[in-house]
């Protein structure tokens, strides 16, 4: 089997689940899919699926469950938050790193998206702006933001920037009962419009300056969480 770096097979299917929780796209109390399906949509043999989620198991991000309604289930995630939280605490500067590169990759992204987005790349962006409007839970909120950063990067019509997007956004871990719920949902909406309306205006001066105005916003909501305030 291949190989990604130094990692074996199982180490990186655990990571790609981890990202997967990490951007909002798994959600605690969620069901993972049968064994057989997530192999095949992962593209991994089971008995690596298998072990990535004994790894996952006992980091706590996911536990097993016996019986009729039994399955493989996204834990509350609060071991691992903790566990986020206080790495990222330490290590201050990795955090800042994280974000000094969303923003770089990002922007660049959405400045591209500006030039070579479809009519098709503008409606899933205006179709997760719909879902997030709509959010009635925070696993919702957070599906749908990184369903529009997704959609954003898709429409930049880089496979490897996109790619760099989504695993740099697995990096950040925000648990879903720290965010400000409503005050949350309206000032992330705004700014995905400002960078929609410049995407949709074939703007990509626009796009990425509101790209980096919605970054450093969260760069300020997430350092206010670890260190409990804002500079």
């Amino acid at each position: 089997m291949d190989q990604l770096g130094a990692r074996t097979v199982t180490e990186d299917v655990a990571e790609r689940l981890r990202r997967l929780i990490h951007r909002g796209e798994i959600s605690p109390g969620d069901r993972l899919p049968s064994e057989r399906e997530l192999a095949e949509t992962l593209g991994v043999a089971r008995v690596s699926l298998r072990e990535a989620i004994k790894l996952l198991q006992g980091h706590g991000y996911v536990e097993v469950r016996r019986g009729a309604r039994g399955g493989t289930f996204v834990t509350s995630l609060d071991g691992p938050y903790r566990q986020w939280m206080g790495q990222m605490r330490q290590e201050s500067s990795e955090f800042e790193d994280i974000l000094d590169y969303r923003i770089a990759i990002e922007t660049r992204a959405a400045a591209l998206a500006a030039v070579r987005r479809g009519e098709s790349d503008l409606a899933d962006q205006r179709l997760a702006i719909e879902r997030m409007n709509r959010a009635t839970e925070r696993s919702e909120f957070r599906l749908a933001d990184s369903q529009f950063h997704g959609a954003v990067a898709r429409a930049s019509g880089s496979r490897r920037l996109e790619a760099a997007v989504h695993y740099t956004r697995g990096e950040l871990f925000a648990h879903p009962d720290q965010l400000v719920y409503v005050e949350q949902i309206e000032t992330c909406c705004r700014a995905h419009r400002m960078i929609y309306e410049a995407i949709a205006d074939r703007d990509p001066q626009a796009a990425a300056a509101a790209m980096e105005a919605h970054i450093e916003h969260t760069r300020l909501e997430i350092r206010d969480l670890l260190f409990g305030e804002q500079p």
